[in-house]
């Protein structure tokens, strides 16, 4: 299992971050599901490919949602960071193996799935419907079930849409929202952070900058994005004042041998030696950075 899958499941693991994503994006932020509420449910599934193998399939995050022990309804919630041609396809699977779980209920509860797409380079501009991917005889059409899939594109979340969030993932959709209108977004977001080892986890491995998961070294003292940010800048400046250490020795060693040649105490044979360069890049050298190249080796 790839890192960005463990990281986006282990946040939307959370009831809050889970019951919060459904209630902004399938009930425009109304509190209809509540995180007390929600059951989780196995993920793993089987199916049996044409040449009768055993294969298991697995969502994401789902979760039931139930009323004093009455189900609802079955949610879950897939994450994309690419977008996936043939994913109507994997939709049907996972909803199919749902709804064989409930063979035996008395009351069967609909299936609903939330593929959250985390793209911000272009938009999702795939099949939706399982009846685009399949070559249908025209006298068949009428036979042929379809399922929709239900895409919510992260980064084009307009920000009322964002502000209506009141867990960590109003954080995460805020970040890349932003993310997509500037590479270079430097984050600013001073809303508290409640679940901050996961929430880093996730930014780290979806935008490949693992700078955000070495901060997890101190993440007591991370508040919110703010507090990133602040730190982000503070490893840039330390690595640059490391960097600009180990040049300024580089460049300190290679001025005293500039020194010793000039002041004839070494040969301009064995200064370049030392460097490891030619004698016309050493006299080269020499005269660009304001010493005499001696006359007598000219």
């Amino acid at each position: 299992m790839g890192e960005k899958d463990i990281t986006e499941k282990i946040l939307e693991d959370y009831n809050d971050i889970f019951s919060d994503i459904v209630n902004v994006l399938l009930f425009d932020g109304e509190q209809r599901v509540h995180e007390n509420s929600l059951v989780n449910v196995a993920v793993h599934s089987q199916y049996k490919d044409d040449k009768d193998k055993l294969h298991e399939q697995e969502r994401d995050v789902a979760k039931y949602w139930k009323e004093r022990d009455i189900e609802i309804a079955l949610y879950g919630i897939e994450n994309q960071t690419e977008i996936e041609r043939r994913m109507p396809l994997r939709i049907f699977g996972y909803e199919g193996a749902s709804y064989r779980m409930q063979f035996d209920k008395k009351k069967v509860a609909p299936v609903i799935t939330l593929v959250l797409y985390f793209g911000t380079e272009k938009r999702w501009n795939s099949s939706r419907n399982l009846k685009d991917l399949i070559e249908i005889p025209e006298d068949l059409e009428h036979y042929v079930n379809d399922i929709h899939v239900n895409i919510f594109e992260v980064a084009w979340l307009s920000k009322e849409q964002i502000d209506k969030f009141t867990s960590d993932f109003r954080i995460v959709a805020n970040f890349f929202a932003n993310k997509r209108k500037n590479r270079d977004y430097v984050p600013d977001d001073k809303t508290t952070i409640k679940h901050v080892d996961e929430l880093l986890k996730l930014l780290s491995a979806m935008t490949g900058d693992y700078r955000y998961n070495k901060i997890l070294a101190n993440r007591e003292e991370v508040k919110n994005m703010c507090d990133v940010a602040q730190r982000l800048e503070d490893r840039g400046m330390q690595k640059g004042l490391q960097q600009g250490r180990s040049e300024g020795l580089i460049e300190g060693g290679n001025q005293m041998i500039y020194s010793l040649v000039q002041d004839k105490i070494i040969s301009s044979e064995i200064g370049a030696q030392r460097l490891g360069i030619t004698v016309e890049k050493l006299k080269a050298n020499m005269v660009n950075t304001g010493f005499k190249y001696p006359d007598n080796e000219e």
